[in-house]
């Protein structure tokens, strides 16, 4: 996660406005963290099962058939987790707009890389 200098954000929960400190280390209440909690564990569990069938000595293109299965679940994810950033932070993210966005393309820049 991007980590930014502290600095003092209002923000809206509800009909009341407040300012914290945010160093972008904070959490948010997404719709889908179940879901993304959910696809992350089928994937820790399936890359589990690919690190036994390397240690099983298992067929080399079967070992990455299954690891481009994994990659393509974390892709998956990572949509996911996308989609609801964009609907719950930058559309939530008032004056610090810019500062959001200049985030998450530092992210996308390094997932994709």
């Amino acid at each position: 996660m991007h980590k930014t200098e502290d600095m003092l954000h209002p923000h809206t929960h509800g009909q009341e406005e407040h300012e914290h400190m945010h160093s972008h280390e904070h959490s948010h209440s997404h719709t889908q963290t179940k879901a993304v909690i959910n696809r992350l564990s089928r994937a820790i569990g399936h890359l589990e099962s690919v690190k036994r069938m390397v240690e099983g000595g298992r067929d080399c293109t079967e070992v990455l058939v299954q690891l481009a299965a994994v990659r393509s679940a974390l892709n998956s994810t990572a949509k996911v987790i996308l989609k609801d950033h964009l609907e719950h932070c930058i559309t939530d993210a008032g004056s610090n707009e810019a500062e959001q966005i200049q985030a998450l393309n530092e992210a996308i820049d390094k997932f994709m890389s």
